[in-house]
């Protein structure tokens, strides 16, 4: 007997979790909110447009909108400071969101290339009815982490800020990118391709994790990264570049880090330090690590680094810059990444 497809409006009222029962107006009228501000919301959540009369809404819309009004009645958030929170949310969601489905797709459906057929979709909503409401703690679990993380640094932050004038905290910025990238994808499918890249980013974030900095964002054949740790991002850099070069299939990677005041803004960072960092990545050969002149005086008298200057060089935007290159002593301890994959209780 065949599979039976569900049709969309039944998946997504289990995915919702709750029945399409409610139009822009009633949503409005139960929350008390305004109807413009209902709309920028929806849009800050990255919700395609609806008309009025489009029956899209469920009772956790309506709840959410709720919690929405209680925050800015009791004056925790202004409605600009809801809009900016709410598309952090959105935009966060829609890539966990695709990558979840991606995934599920792809293991039901026996590859990243296939489409899943009747069977495999089946299979997905049976997976979803019965676990999703498994799948959700785990998602506010790893929130309440990374949020206490990401407070743990700002009080750092807040502790340091002004020392040196600067009003942004003092950051290791550091992009790791692949060589050659451009070259291998034309020389490998999608598939081969695809799993370089993830191959390449799950290594990098291992590392950046496990050495205690914080993977700002990835873009394919590269990957941002910072620490509040001289150390730590010294650490990091060589690491990564040491993995992938270790990697007889992979590219080797070249990285670049800087130290200096960055501004933090929407969970990325900005400022002439990441924009160094970009610069001395450029100028960095295969497997090497170049930085600047701050991380290579705050590396001076940590053990485990060796910074050796090299040539001056002009850089559009930035005058000349004096670069190092950043390396292991011969007789280096092992890095806090390697240690962690050979330690079996890691």
């Amino acid at each position: 007997m065949s599979a039976r497809v569900p049709d969309p409006k039944e998946v997504e009222e289990l995915l919702l979790g709750g029945e399409l029962r409610y139009t822009r107006v009633d949503a409005v009228r139960l929350s008390g909110v305004t109807r413009e501000f209902s709309g920028r919301l929806w849009r800050a959540f990255g919700y395609p447009s609806m008309p009025d009369d489009a029956i899209a809404y469920t009772e956790g819309d309506v709840a959410a909108l709720c919690r929405i009004r209680r925050l800015m009645d009791e004056g925790v958030l202004d409605e600009d400071g809801v809009i900016r929170l709410v598309r952090a949310f959105g935009q966060t969601m829609t890539r966990l969101a695709e990558w979840q489905v991606n995934l599920l797709s792809s293991m039901l459906a026996g590859g990243p290339q296939e489409q899943p057929g009747d069977e495999a979709i089946e299979s997905i909503m049976r997976l979803a009815e019965k676990h999703i409401d498994e799948f959700e703690p785990l998602v506010v679990h790893a929130w309440r982490r990374q949020l206490a993380a990401a407070g743990t640094r700002a009080m750092a932050a807040a502790d340091h800020a002004g020392e040196d004038g600067s009003r942004g905290p003092r950051l290791v910025v550091g992009f790791a990118d692949m060589v050659s990238f451009t070259q291998m994808s034309r020389e490998l499918n999608e598939l081969e391709l695809a799993r370089v890249v993830e191959w390449f980013e799950e290594t990098a974030a291992d590392i950046i994790a496990t050495c205690g900095g914080r993977l700002v964002k990835t873009l394919g054949d590269e990957v941002l990264f910072c620490s509040d740790s001289p150390r730590i991002g010294g650490e990091i850099a060589l690491a990564v570049a040491e993995a992938i070069q270790d990697e007889t299939e992979v590219p080797d990677v070249r990285v670049g880090a800087a130290y200096g005041p960055v501004l933090p803004l929407m969970g990325d960072v900005f400022g002439t330090t990441v924009n160094l960092a970009a610069r001395l990545t450029s100028l960095a050969r295969p497997g090497t690590v170049v930085v600047d002149t701050e991380l290579a005086t705050a590396l001076r008298d940590e053990p485990g680094f060796e910074a050796t200057k090299i040539v001056k060089r002009p850089v559009q935007g930035l005058g000349i810059i004096q670069p190092w290159v950043l390396r292991r002593p011969r007789e280096a301890p092992r890095s806090a990444w390697s240690a962690a994959v050979d330690d079996p209780e890691t």
